[in-house]
């Protein structure tokens, strides 16, 4: 390795120049890193010295010098105007970047004078630097002096204000599209959990900050973000050290070049592989990051590189031959490099930056800054293809810096240059990931593109091809701070950390998540619930008391089982109706009422199944004037026992004033008054079908609303009424002197009906869905049976086992008082 060494005496002179009509100035930092400690009183290195050549920087420099030749053989651009260059080596210093902005500025010296600022510019233009710091520098200095900066490689998003650099300009996209076309490439693979290492420059601070912003946008958690420089090992260290510790497996590497090689130097030395790297352009074709150990580190590293397009180089100088081939060009004892060159060495076998073709991206946006220059230079000059240009070849800077905010051109290539009025060109990169070739070489294989001119949503596009990951795995690594939440479950933030660290909770009853990683369950509507994996709103469960279920047989059984028994008894009743005791106890009334309890058992089933507009109207009027039908019954019974008793006295007619017509007749007037009553109801409010949803949340309880609340219970109430005024009058007539004595049977009959409907008011408040409607259908049958055993039993019985006492003897035969 040779080293070049810089004295103040000596600095002045380019590394490379030629002498032209128009000079365009270069800046570019062809060797390593300046030694020696810092001056206290100039602020300087004190021994400053560049060590080794950057082989891509050289090349971007004959690129440079290569283009300047092909202008001028251009008969079409700045005929008969040659352009010659200066190109100054800044050794990645900041200081010999801002001393060759000087020295381009003022020519050969190195200090302003007092004519200094009265005579034009040494140069037009200057191509550089490929630092963003450095280039800042650059910029700065001769910004006051309205001369034209063109960076290549400069990236950092800050430049791209007018207002502090109005002279800059670039052919590379400004770090605010790649920031964010960063993070669109880390969502796309779904990496939320990443790290974040950055180089402590404008550049990386700059490019970093914007990824950040625009990573929480797209809902990506930061674990760290460190920084370093090349020049602080100690914090080098501690980079990797918090990559070891870390969790995310996916790191995003906001990098120079320089940078990048202290890093990966690290990982290899404590072997840190398995991480999925995302590069920017700074590094991402940097054929000097591939060694024979690196690919287990860098292998399936994802990134954007500019867009590149075909050119060739110019030749190369002793310093580049000596560092290329390792030996010396001549015998000078200043060369590092004991073995002579023979002169046979080959470029074509060569393998380093300068013959790497990956380079040519780089290198492309040095061609088109230069091309910039010559057409801003061209339509300065008013040049004619065929007459030249005018001789007026004093062109000051500011003219030239005009003339690029309009410059636009196609190159050869078929690539359009201009400057959006940043300075900066249309953003377009590649994806490039690191890949084995089938010779087992490293390639930077473009999987994919970034087009910041398309409209949003057809910017970023992946090829459909095969990816290498992590340390060249097949495997797409995962990077999540938790794993994602599945259908069913919603994500709630662990308090104090980033929102991509969450636990997964269950949602609630009647909410559900149809999707992944859901910030939150959605209620379904009222007729649906969750399922039981809450991923899915299905139809509640509609509860009515239907026909199939148990209860609803159990009912009908007994239902059906009270109706035949009833017409049993009709049937011995018809067989024997002129026997003593059936036509003792009002044979026509007695049918009646048998008539009566024979719908008040059939009225039960219609309570039984799915509610619809006409059973719910059927249900409840038929229960209201079946019921009054057999109490009117019941209650005529008893008055014709009382009237009968009262005609035994002397003297006595009531008979005549209640025989049967007039029976008939209280029957029918009983019965109407319940009838006007359920038409006005029906009329007014009738009772309809509801789905009731109030008292369980996973049912709808399918349940007949009454409509009115007061046609309600004036039906129930009538009813009532009917049945205390039954009681009350079969009580008095209880102890009247007959043997067999109705009114005893009628008062136990009416005691249970009222203390069945009694008792059914507050069940039937209280009682949910179906068992409401099942308390009722109770109240009806029991009460039914009620009426039937305790009225219609002990005739029965009498007719059927005792047939003795079937006379009109035994009957009208008197027997001692006995209280109930």
């Amino acid at each position: 390795e040779k080293t070049v060494h810089y004295g103040r005496g000596s600095y002045g002179d380019p590394v490379f120049s030629q002498e032209g009509h128009i000079t365009i100035g270069g800046v570019f930092f062809l060797h390593g890193e300046t030694g020696g400690k810092q001056n206290q009183f100039t602020a300087e290195p004190a021994n400053m010295h560049c060590q080794g050549v950057n082989f891509r920087a050289f090349r971007l420099a004959q690129t440079m010098i290569f283009t300047i030749e092909e202008i001028n053989n251009r008969t079409d651009i700045l005929p008969g105007v040659t352009l010659g260059y200066k190109i100054y080596d800044t050794c990645a210093s900041v200081t010999f970047s801002v001393r060759s902005a000087m020295a381009l500025m003022n020519g050969y010296e190195e200090m302003w004078t007092d004519t200094s600022c009265s005579r034009s510019a040494a140069v037009k233009a200057i191509i550089g630097e490929s630092g963003s710091t450095n280039t800042i520098a650059i910029v700065t200095s001769v910004g006051p002096f309205h001369i034209p900066v063109i960076s290549h490689l400069a990236t950092c998003a800050c430049l791209s204000d007018r207002k502090k650099y109005s002279n800059f300009f670039r052919t590379i996209p400004s770090d605010y599209y790649q920031s964010r076309a960063l993070a669109q490439l880390v969502k796309h693979f779904g990496w939320t959990w990443v790290g974040a290492v950055r180089s402590d420059s404008d550049y990386g601070n700059s490019g970093m900050a914007t990824f950040v912003e625009a990573a929480n946008q797209e809902g990506i958690c930061i674990e760290y973000s460190v920084k370093f420089h090349r020049t602080e090992p100690e914090k080098v260290l501690k980079v990797v050290e918090v990559i070891k510790r870390g969790t995310a497996k996916v790191v995003v590497a906001f990098v120079a070049l320089l940078e990048m090689n202290s890093l990966l130097e690290q990982l290899t030395v404590q072997n840190i592989t398995g991480l999925q790297l995302i590069g920017t352009e700074a590094w991402i074709t940097a054929s000097s990051l591939v060694r024979p150990s690196s690919y287990r580190i860098l292998g399936g590293s994802i990134g954007f590189a500019v867009t590149g397009a075909k050119i060739s180089d110019n030749a190369f100088l002793k310093d580049f031959w000596e560092a290329a081939f390792q030996c010396s060009v001549t015998k000078e004892t200043s060369s590092n490099y004991k073995t002579p060159c023979t002169g046979s060495e080959s470029l074509t076998e060569l393998k380093n930056q300068y013959t790497d073709e990956s380079e040519i991206r780089i290198t492309n946006n040095v061609y088109k800054a230069v091309y910039a220059v010559a057409y801003s230079l061209h339509s300065q000059l008013e040049c004619m293809p065929q007459k030249g240009c005018a001789k007026n070849l004093q062109t000051e800077p500011w003219q030239v810096l005009d003339a690029l905010k309009k410059v636009n051109f196609t190159l050869r290539t078929g690539e359009r240059v201009f400057f959006d009025g940043n300075g900066d060109p249309a953003a377009k990169y590649e994806v490039v990931n690191w890949q084995l070739g089938p010779n087992g070489a490293v390639e930077f294989k473009a999987v994919g593109y970034y087009d910041a001119t398309l409209p949003p949503g057809q910017q970023f596009v992946m090829s459909p091809v095969d990816m290498a990951w992590a340390g060249g795995q097949k495997q797409k690594p995962t990077s999540v701070c938790s794993e994602s939440c599945p259908s069913g479950t919603r994500k709630a933030v662990r308090r104090g950390k980033p929102v991509c660290c969450y636990d997964c909770v269950p949602c609630a009853e009647g909410e559900i998540s149809n999707k992944t990683d859901s910030n939150d369950c959605i209620p379904c509507d009222l007729e649906y619930w969750s399922n039981e994996k809450r991923d899915r709103c299905v139809l509640k469960t509609v509860e009515f008391l239907s026909f199939e279920e148990v209860m609803g047989i159990v009912l009908v059984i007994f239902s059906l089982f009270g109706t035949c028994l009833t017409v049993l008894v009709a049937v011995v009743f018809l067989a024997h109706k002129n026997t003593p005791i059936v036509r003792a106890n009002n044979s026509e009334l007695s049918f009646l009422l048998l008539f009566s309890l024979t719908l008040c058992f059939l009225c039960s089933l219609t309570f039984i199944g799915r509610p619809s507009q006409w059973s719910c109207m059927l249900r409840h009027t038929a229960f209201g004037v079946t019921f009054v039908l057999c109490i009117s019954c019941v209650l005529g019974k008893t008055i014709v026992v009382l009237m009968a008793f009262r005609a035994t006295l002397p003297g006595s007619n009531v008979m005549k004033w209640f025989g049967p017509p007039q029976q008939r007749l209280s029957v029918l007037a009983f019965t109407l008054i319940q009838v006007l009553i359920c038409v006005l109801w029906l009329t007014l409010s009738p009772p309809f079908p509801n789905k009731n949803m109030k008292y369980y949340k996973d049912k709808v309880i399918l349940e007949c609303d009454v409509g009115s609340a007061v046609g309600f219970w004036a039906v129930l109430g009538y009813i009532g009424l009917l049945s205390l005024m039954c009681f009350v009058l079969a009580f008095l007539a209880r102890k009247l002197p007959d043997n067999f004595n109705e009114a005893k049977f009628i008062t136990f009959s009416m005691l249970i009906f009222c203390a069945v409907w009694i008792t059914f008011i507050p069940a039937y408040v209280s009682s949910p869905g179906k068992f409401t409607v099942a308390v009722e259908i109770f109240a009806i049958l029991a009460s039914s049976y009620g009426l039937l055993f305790f009225i219609f039993t002990p005739k029965c019985y009498i007719i059927l086992l005792k047939p003795e006492f079937n006379s009109k003897k035994n009957l009208m035969s008197k027997m001692p008082n006995k209280s109930l």
